[in-house]
């Protein structure tokens, strides 16, 4: 139980910084000593090993199956899991909150931590070819306009949705690449925090005997967004591992330039909320994303050591 306990409040950590645009869950797994363990557990994870589970009457078929969840970590996927969804479910309405409401210090603070987040990634890019810088200046391109697009509104449709699972799961376990950031890119940050308050809040008013109705609508969204992070997290989590591991400057130069890219987004929404509120002022937004930028460099500092 002390075990469980420990690797619940590491999934916690995670999970509160993959809400954060810009913070990486990933590297909060290596801060905590569980990444290698996590990557290991989720590449083991094969599909036929649960054919037992059809005999689950069966006393041998019941061993094998508990032999095969051992085997692929299932318990420490578990814990590590609850852990990441009780802070993006209690942290995301925390975020979702100050991004509607405090737009200017949310987006001046987001800004400094994505642009000091692709300060430090580019320093683990260990020769800039010419091909290299190719790919980055093709990467900060779609990323600005990607991020021109989602600033005058995007669609939330299903299969947006869908796609920012997937998407954002990816980033989530890779370190110094942000889940939340990618979301916000996609133009759905606001949406999807805004979302799962919805549904948490349905489900609580169940207890008191509100309509069912707002939670299906809400669990719609949630559960394709899940789904979506679901398949992205076995298949393009493991293109992105194969792209790291033999493509690794060129990949990484890709993935960073897109956070260079997409500090338009952040920027847009400064400009169109100046004066909004009572700190809707322009020292507040530099304010905010110096205190950003300063946390991400405190924990590179911290996490200098650590190899990525």
């Amino acid at each position: 139980m002390r075990e469980f306990l420990a690797v619940y409040l590491k999934g916690f950590s995670m999970g509160a910084a993959d809400v954060v645009p810009g913070v990486s869950g990933g590297t909060i797994a290596l801060i905590v000593g569980i990444y290698d363990r996590l990557i290991r557990a989720i590449t083991a994870i094969d599909p036929r090993a649960f054919r037992p589970a059809l005999r689950v009457h069966d006393p041998e078929a019941r061993a094998a199956l508990r032999t095969e969840l051992e085997r692929m970590d299932i318990p420490f996927l578990i814990a590590l899991g609850l852990g990441v969804a009780t802070a993006i479910v209690i942290l995301s309405r925390v975020m979702h909150e100050a991004a509607t409401t405090y737009p200017v210090p949310t987006y001046g603070f987001f800004f400094g931590l994505i642009a000091a987040s692709a300060l430090v990634l580019y320093g683990e890019v260990e020769t800039w070819t010419p091909q290299r810088v190719l790919i980055s200046i093709a990467a900060i391109a779609i990323a600005f306009l990607v991020t021109g697009v989602t600033t005058n509104g995007t669609s939330h449709g299903m299969l947006i949705v869908f796609i920012a699972g997937a998407v954002a799961i990816c980033a989530m376990i890779l370190p110094g690449v942000s889940g939340a950031f990618f979301l916000l890119i996609l133009g759905q940050y606001e949406y999807m925090t805004g979302i799962l308050s919805e549904f948490v809040d349905g489900l609580i008013g169940l207890v008191n005997g509100d309509a069912f109705a707002p939670v299906i609508e809400a669990g719609t969204v949630v559960s394709v967004f899940g789904v979506g992070a679901l398949i992205g997290l076995f298949t393009m989590s493991h293109a992105v591992g194969y792209a790291l591991e033999h493509y690794r400057s060129a990949t990484l130069a890709f993935l960073v330039s897109l956070m260079v890219g997409s500090l338009r987004l952040p920027v847009a929404e400064v400009g169109r909320n100046f004066g909004e509120t009572a700190l809707g002022t322009p020292i507040v937004a530099v304010i905010a994303g110096v205190i950003g930028a300063g946390a991400v460099l405190v924990v590179d500092w911290y996490t200098d050591d650590l190899e990525y």
